[in-house]
């Protein structure tokens, strides 16, 4: 099942990236039927990309959710997965476009990772595993989202008036809206991520709280997305002071995710 997880996910990088360049393709060529293709062709990805996480669970006896070749690939899976909803539910294929490259790099971070499969430390046979970190997937996956719609909402005053891009993107009103509710997404995600980590940690090492790297960078993204909430709900904090403010947690996200493991090791550098 491993070799078969192995074929599959180059398949996924191949897939995902003929996606991103019928994407820019889209934006270059200016035919609709292009942005068609490109979203048949990642939701295509998707499904191939959920079969390798299966045959990886398979194969390693266990939940594909444990080491940084694991959840960077399922991160990339989160982030498919949010984007692709958010591109259906509101007929925006430009955010694919801006959304392909990031999976893109992700999935190819993941490729750059070892794919050994290893024998799970005692603190993380538990079955808080699958929750903890498939939330964190998935509010992850909706940062990610946040981020490439901060970019579009930043990029949206340089496009020029009726063309192309400007009509194929909602007004800078329904971007901020639409921002908003990924962001609001990730923060519910994020807020179950903390909580069932506090649990785990209690039932494996006797404290809900160790001020661990990973769990103080963990708080400080929850804080700067909840006062991104705060702000636009109780002061009608909108507009391009929000969109920085939302990519700035997004690189968080990421501090949270690599530089964390790199630079401040710690009870979870395994993933």
């Amino acid at each position: 099942m491993l070799q078969v997880e192995n074929t599959l996910f180059t398949i996924v990088m191949l897939t995902y990236f003929a996606a991103m360049i019928l994407y820019f393709a889209f934006i270059a060529v200016k035919r609709n039927g292009l942005a068609r293709a490109a979203l048949i062709l990642q939701a295509a990805g998707f499904v191939l990309h959920t079969a390798a996480l299966v045959c990886r669970g398979v194969g390693a006896g266990r939940l594909p959710m444990t080491n940084q070749y694991e959840f960077a690939t399922a991160f990339a899976w989160g982030l498919c997965l949010v984007s692709l909803i958010f591109v259906v539910r509101f007929r925006f294929p430009v955010l694919g476009t801006f959304a392909a490259p990031v999976i893109f790099l992700i999935i190819g971070y993941a490729a750059m990772q070892s794919r050994e499969v290893k024998a799970l430390m005692p603190a993380l046979r538990s079955n808080w595993l699958g929750f903890h970190v498939s939330t964190a997937i998935i509010a992850y996956g909706a940062f990610g989202v946040s981020f490439v719609l901060s970019v579009i909402f930043l990029l949206r005053d340089h496009m020029k008036a009726q063309g192309f891009l400007d009509q194929h993107i909602p007004n800078k009103e329904k971007l901020d809206l639409i921002s908003y509710r990924s962001v609001s997404l990730g923060l519910l995600f994020l807020t179950f991520t903390i909580l069932t980590g506090a649990i785990w940690a209690e039932r494996a090492w006797g404290s809900y709280w160790s001020w661990d790297p990973k769990e103080t960078w963990s708080l400080v993204t929850w804080i700067i997305y909840a006062m991104y909430l705060h702000l636009r709900i109780r002061r009608g904090w909108n507009g391009r002071a929000a969109a920085i403010f939302a990519a700035v947690g997004f690189v968080c996200v990421l501090f949270t995710y690599i530089g964390v493991n790199v630079l401040l090791p710690g009870v979870h550098s395994y993933a």
